[in-house]
Order: C-alpha cells, then structure tokens, then sequence
C-alpha cells in the first residue's frame, strides 16, 4: 500500500470524523514503519480523546496528525514491522502498544530490546511512557495467539483495574468498610471488582443503569448491583469509598449527599460520560474527588518490589481475568470483530455518542 489511512476525530465535536490519506514517507535513519493489524475500541477509547488536553494525560499530542483542528485518537493494540531501519528490529516482528487508528505509522524506536523499545519521536519525549512502550510478542509471558482480541481490549483496561485495586488496599480504603463503583457494568470497573473479589477488608457494590443490573449482578464480583435510582438503600452510615467510573456530576453529588461524613474519599477513575468529565463541584460536602492515575501506582510498586515482580502479579492476574471473562459457559464478554477503518469510524462514532452494550468487545481488523 502505498498511502497511510488515518481515522481522525475533531476537537471541538468528538463525533465528527473523518478518513484522511496521505502519501507513505522514504523511511529516514533511524525510522521504523509499522502496519497496525487489529485494534481495540472501548469506552477507554471515549476517555482518551475526552482528557486529550488534559495537561498530565495529554492524549491529544501521541499522534499528530499535522492539523490543528483534528486528533487521534489512540487505541491498544498489535502491529508488525514493515520496513526497519533500526537494529534489533526485523521485517514481520509483532508488537502490541499504543497506536492511531490507522493503517500505519512512522516510529523513532530507541532503547531497542529483547522487551521491545520505546518510540523516541520527539514530541514523545515529555509524554508518558507507559504509553509509548511496545512489547515484542516473542518475549511477552502474558501473550497467547489466540486471545489477542481479548488481550488488545482487557490489557490496558485491567492494568487500571489492577493497579486501582492495589491502591486502594495500599491505602488500607482510606477507612472504608464498602466500595461504590458507579458504571459497574463498564470492563474497568468490573476489573476492579474483580481483583477486589474476597478481599476481606471491604464489600463492592456496583452502580448501574437499570437495564444493566442484572448483568452486573451475574458476574458474581460484586456483593450487590444497584440501579442508580437505588442508592437510597444503601446505610448511609457505613465507612465508604467511592470510586467514580461515570464521569455524572449529579451522580457525585448524590453520593456526597447520600454518605455525607461516612464517605472518607472519592476516586475519580474515568469517564463514561465524556460530556461530563471536565465539571468539577467545589461546594462539594465531604472529600474532594481525586484522580486516580494508574502510571502513579505502577511507579511506587516499581520501587516497592521491583519490575519483574510487578510484571508477574499483572500477568498472573491478567490471565486469570481473561480467563473469567472468556469462559465458555458463562462469558462476560462477546468479541465482535470490524474489518477496516471504514468500519472503524462507525464503531468509534457508535461509541462516542454512548451505544454500548456491557456485554460487547470490539476489535478492529485492519490487516
């Protein structure tokens, strides 16, 4: 092929999309082009595009897209080299990481390794690096070829869930005695629950839409799933943590109003409902929100008990996630697959504008 193909969203009007082609570059020394193959598409996806300038997430600035008015939205997921410049980087080596929704993409790999590298581009530098490393499959003891889709679309969701769960119990729940997850039903924040799962310091509770409870209650990591409007029944004297997936401004307030000198602390996690996400409540009674930002908690744990350690715990949890969330008799989740980028804008307008089924994964193939 001899064109790039990029899905490109507009900044002021997320739902407005579009196809842009533009010519394949001459690879430059110390260049890399690779072909992304399949992608995942979530409510993570929402998330990314509505924090794009958040200044310490600044999703908007991986990818440039060379116009000011437009921007990638990234998405997880598997590419395999093209053509190389660099040592250490063979012809037909695959890689799971960060990436546009596109069909290609132009890297500065440095710090090549038997792991895999960073890209070095330069507008990377002063961006999180979490993000802009990519794992050789070769050397990745999580990998297994015939879940890539599962692990595309719960990887870097269940790295969030699994080190949000470790900061909570870090923190011993700031004193709490129940968790409260708003947007259960969403693949985070039932992969909290479920790392939470028989901790016996706290009970979870999820809170979801009415048409979701019944799922969120079968998946069997909650202690309770509740509607929205069932938050009255909850004591409202019982130590409480609020971990806030929704992003819904008058949801936080309710909670707040609910619990009142019972909730010892409010954990922004992520948006479901992007619209929502920048409304913050100063008059707030009770514990400020605070952002939770997995990259924080894998740096402490870094130091508390080294990378390998840490890589383990993830992977071993990771599989048994999928595990759980792949079961035949009883999955939380069906794959449905997208050929094409075409099919690509669809999905992520689809899932902009919210029409979500809890039960649903989304691949993208773009081989």
């Amino acid at each position: 092929m001899s064109v790039i193909r990029q899905l490109q969203n507009n900044k002021k009007d997320m739902q407005q999309t579009r196809i842009h082609t533009l010519e394949m570059p001459e690879l430059k020394s110390g260049e890399a082009l690779l072909r992304i193959s399949r992608l995942a598409l979530t409510t993570n996806n929402v998330t990314y595009a509505a924090f794009g300038e958040t200044p310490h997430l600044r999703y908007w600035d991986f990818f440039s897209t060379g116009d000011a008015e437009w921007f990638h939205m990234p998405a997880w997921g598997f590419a395999e080299v093209m053509d190389s410049t660099v040592d250490g980087l063979a012809k037909g080596e695959r890689f799971y990481g960060f990436w546009p929704i596109a069909s290609h993409l132009v890297m500065q790999p440095v710090r090549v390794s038997e792991r895999g590298f960073y890209d070095g581009a330069e507008h990377r530098l002063e961006l999180t690096s979490a993000y802009n490393q990519y794992q050789r499959i070769s050397s990745d003891d999580a990998y297994r070829a015939e879940s890539e889709n599962y692990q595309m679309l719960l990887r870097p969701l269940f790295i969030t869930s699994f080190m949000l769960a470790d900061f909570l119990d870090d923190n011993a729940f700031f004193g709490a005695r129940q968790v409260v997850i708003s947007s259960a039903s969403s693949k985070t924040a039932y992969g909290t629950a479920f790392c939470l799962e028989g901790n016996p310091a706290v009970q979870v509770i999820g809170l979801t839409s009415a048409g979701n409870t019944d799922f969120v209650q079968r998946l069997g990591c909650y202690r309770q799933a509740l509607a929205y409007d069932q938050l009255a029944s909850l004591d409202p004297s019982v130590p409480t943590l609020y971990v806030d997936f929704s992003g819904s401004a008058s949801l936080r307030q309710q909670i707040h109003g609910h619990f009142k000198d019972a909730l010892v602390y409010d954990c922004y996690a992520g948006s479901a409902q992007s619209h929502e996400y920048s409304k913050r409540d100063q008059t707030l009674a009770g514990p400020q929100p605070q952002p939770y930002f997995a990259p924080y908690q894998i740096k402490k744990r870094n130091a508390d008990w080294g990378p390998a350690e840490v890589t383990r715990r993830f992977n071993e949890a990771q599989l048994a996630f999928i595990n759980r969330v792949s079961d035949e008799q009883q999955p939380w989740m069906q794959v449905n697959e997208h050929d094409g980028i075409e099919a690509a804008k669809a999905l992520a307008e689809s899932l902009i504008k919210g029409d979500i089924n809890p039960l649903e994964g989304h691949a993208v193939i773009l081989d």
